[in-house]
């Protein structure tokens, strides 16, 4: 079946960037409309939604990371893009990518395996 796969972690200092990177398999975001989010899981912390992209570009960010991270998507739509800034030491997080089919509303249907950031002070 259909499952997504998250790349681009790593360990920087604090102030620096990543790109993470989000793609489907057995799964298409080219067709349909479908919302896909970025999620943490930070230690001590509750998992949260960071930042959201719909089919149609519509996007929405969470308050920790608004105006540092960047959500997008190619223009082929086969591939879903989170760019970290000027990463915080409390970024440091497992993130996951998930894959709604319709709206950003809707429940999550795949999950990714998770990719590794961590920010050093």
């Amino acid at each position: 079946q259909a499952w997504l796969v998250e790349s681009g972690g790593g360990s920087v200092q604090a102030g620096g960037s990543l790109t993470l990177s989000c793609v489907a398999s057995g799964y298409t975001f080219n067709s349909g409309s479908w919302c896909v989010g970025w999620f943490r899981q930070a230690p001590g912390k509750e998992r949260e939604e960071v930042a959201a992209i719909d089919s149609g570009g519509s996007t929405n960010y969470a308050d920790s990371v608004k105006g540092r991270f960047t959500i997008s998507q190619d223009n082929a739509k086969t591939r879903v893009y989170l760019q970290l800034n000027s990463l915080k030491p409390e970024d440091t997080a497992i993130y996951y990518c998930a894959a709604r089919l319709g709206s950003c509303r809707a429940r999550v249907l795949l999950w990714g395996q998770g990719t590794q950031v961590t920010v050093s002070s």
